[in-house]
């Protein structure tokens, strides 16, 4: 592991990652061209592998709605998955009434044909999705997270101040972040980019091991939804089958596309 993965999993030097700098996060309207990007580019994604059908619940970030999920959901679909957005209107935070929601609809979705539900979170989603793989193993396939803060200090974001405004809560949440950080018990990826203008990529960063995985991507933060790399990344690891999981291979496709996540 690289001293900077180290640097990031280590809870004594966590404070000290800084957020992204101004540059980088207005340069997040690159989200526009990835967007573009990504519906260009639906054609050659069509080749990608198909699913078994399994239920996939897709988790908004931060204020974002179902509707910031849709592109992806409906990439999801094409290659035979029973994509679900979550249905709770806007992310507002953990607030009253939502992680029951939440609960109540991963339930729904594994009573419904009794398949383990893969979940797919974005940014703050991604936190979510760790948080019930944590407590309900039983019913989650496995995790993948798009640009989510699960490490380090909640401050090592631009959106911490967003988050108190909105959901009315202390950003600083050790009860709920003792189950969120470490690795969950099924099958973890952990989608970032060192380019993210929102959260700080050291703050996505899993500890590897036999059943989790960082993938980098270069890509904004807003436009993780609909990066082609992204959504090809998806369909690869959603395509495995349950049981038989192993580590994404970027070397397909070069490290223009997928630089090494270890790297310095």
């Amino acid at each position: 592991m690289t001293v900077a993965a180290q640097a990031a999993i280590d809870p004594s030097r966590q404070e000290a990652i800084k957020p992204p700098s101004r540059l980088l996060l207005l340069a997040e309207v690159r989200a526009l061209w990835e967007t573009g990007a990504g519906i260009a580019m639906w054609p050659l994604l069509q080749l990608t592998p198909r699913g078994d059908g399994h239920p996939v619940l897709v988790f908004p970030g931060l204020v974002a709605s179902d509707t910031s999920t849709g592109i992806l959901r409906r990439y999801l679909e094409s290659r035979g998955y029973d994509a679900h957005g979550w249905g709770l209107g806007r992310n507002m935070g953990p607030r009253a009434g939502v992680e029951a929601g939440m609960v109540k609809l991963l339930r729904e979705l594994h009573d419904k044909d009794g398949q383990k539900v893969s979940v797919v979170g974005w940014s703050l989603g991604g936190v979510y999705a760790r948080l019930l793989a944590s407590a309900h193993p039983e019913l989650v396939r496995n995790v993948i997270t798009l640009g989510s803060p699960f490490s380090g200090s909640p401050r090592s974001t631009n959106a911490w101040r967003v988050y108190e405004g909105v959901s009315g809560q202390s950003s600083h949440d050790p009860k709920r972040m003792k189950y969120v950080s470490p690795t969950p018990p099924v099958p973890t990826t952990s989608i970032f980019s060192r380019t993210d203008g929102v959260v700080a990529w050291q703050c996505s960063l899993e500890k590897t091991g036999p059943q989790s995985e960082n993938i980098e991507v270069i890509a904004s933060h807003i436009g993780l939804g609909a990066h082609p790399a992204v959504m090809y990344a998806l369909a690869d690891r959603l395509s495995q089958p349950e049981g038989q999981w192993k580590p994404f291979n970027r070397t397909l496709l070069g490290p223009l596309v997928y630089p090494n996540p270890d790297r310095t």
